[in-house]
């Protein structure tokens, strides 16, 4: 059994650790630091943590000598370093949720003291850990595309994600969170490194925000959707959003907790900014952006996220031999050149391993049961990212924004140099 300290209860640390509870006696939380008290009891209740390691905050407990063989990171991202940081120090090993750091800097400093300390810091990218792209991975390692040359990637985030995370949401602003393409898509950054299976060497990037600005704001709109004549008919009205369509998906976050009444969904509406008009928040997030990556021996990608579609994830691996293409449904399209014909792949076909269920495609699920296979000695799965790739993959991102911002191409070598990652 795996003993770990949780900090971090909301979304994604409660999710990672029903998935330990499911698990039966491979992992037991002996502590844990979140600062809403809701949250902090359901995991207290879920494995009977006493009441002195259940903290409003990390610090008291990784001030102590280590007690534990694991530490859950799934903070907010600009409080993902510095409880990260400290736990290396005290030579935990970690499971730290995306982006890795805040800044590139401190992406490489935790590198540098994971390394230095040997200690493992697995960062959540779990789309690795789907079934469907390792599905693709399998297939393209297998040599049935031949040479891979080309991928076309993209991410449809969804008008309504949108809104709800990244312009109402927790990750509106940059300086607050993270810029879009670090936040939301350092996962598609990593799966098309690793695909191509080579380091990136040069970036450009494009893109902005578009949409959700006051200009864009209709006529007669008001500051809250409650108070608006047109909340009934906007697009983007709290009340559908929140109150009718999605009564039971989107609540938790508006009001802070899984269950609600209408009357406390109404009044949270009314105060905070979940019931605020999407034309008038201050996000500074894209809601569109391209990336154009060159990698070595000339392999190209293309990748493009959009705020502007039904939501879903869709790839082409293009190869001397064939393409290989799908949207992380059950099946891969192959068309090969050989036979100029195209037959469905199911995904069952190509994996073997126990990864296949549940949230993000089994992702969540996967990166679990691999964290508790490479924490009792295995070593083999190739899912499993690097300290060092998780550097270089996120500053694939970082670099990106670079790129978007300051319209330049960044040449990754000279970035990381720069970085003082490159010695």
């Amino acid at each position: 059994m795996k003993t770990v300290i949780v900090i971090g209860a909301g979304g994604r640390g409660t999710s990672y650790t029903k998935i330990m509870k499911e698990m039966g006696e491979e992992f037991r939380v002996v502590a844990v630091a979140e600062p809403i008290e809701e949250r902090r009891n359901r995991i207290r209740d879920w494995y009977d943590v006493p009441e002195d390691m259940c903290h409003t905050s990390w610090e008291d407990l990784l001030s102590r000598p280590r007690f534990a063989d694991l530490v859950m990171i799934a903070t907010m991202d600009r409080d993902h370093f510095a409880p990260a940081m400290a736990a290396i120090e005290k030579g935990y090993d970690l499971l730290l949720e995306k982006p890795m750091g805040a800044t590139p800097e401190e992406c490489c400093a935790i590198e540098r003291a994971a390394t230095e300390k040997g200690v493992l810091v697995l960062v959540c990218h779990v789309l690795r850990f789907t079934a469907f792209f390792r599905a693709l991975k399998n297939l393209i390692d297998s040599g049935l595309i031949g040479d891979v040359v080309h991928i076309q990637h993209a991410e449809d985030v969804g008008n309504v994600h949108q809104s709800h995370s990244f312009v109402r949401g927790n990750w509106h602003n940059s300086e607050k969170s993270t810029p879009m393409i670090v936040q939301k898509t350092c996962h598609d950054m990593d799966i098309m490194q690793w695909l191509v299976g080579k380091n990136c060497t040069r970036v450009s990037s494009f893109g902005g925000l578009y949409y959700f600005k006051e200009e864009n704001a209709p006529e007669g709109s008001t500051e809250r959707c409650l108070d608006c004549p047109l909340v009934d008919t906007c697009i983007y009205s709290a009340k559908k959003i929140y109150m009718k369509d999605y009564r039971h998906r989107s609540f938790g976050r508006v009001v802070g907790g899984a269950e609600s009444t209408d009357e406390q969904v109404e009044e949270a509406l009314r105060t905070k900014d979940y019931g605020r008009c999407v034309f008038r928040m201050d996000n500074d997030v894209v809601d569109h952006q391209t990336v154009n990556l060159e990698f070595e021996g000339g392999v190209t990608a293309s990748f493009s996220m959009c705020a502007f579609n039904k939501g879903g994830r869709r790839i082409r691996v293009m190869g001397t031999k064939g393409e290989l293409s799908g949207d992380m449904k059950d099946t891969l399209s192959f068309y090969d050149f050989a036979t100029s014909q195209t037959r469905e792949i199911p995904l069952s076909d190509a994996v073997t391993d126990d990864s296949i269920d549940g949230g993000h495609g089994g992702g969540d699920q996967g990166i679990i049961r691999a964290l508790r296979n490479r924490l009792n000695g295995e070593r083999g799965n190739i899912a499993i990212c690097t300290i060092e790739e998780t550097c270089r993959n996120h500053l694939i991102a970082y670099a990106a924004e670079e790129a978007r911002v300051e319209g330049t191409v960044v040449d990754m070598k000279e970035y990381e140099a720069r970085l003082g990652r490159l010695k």
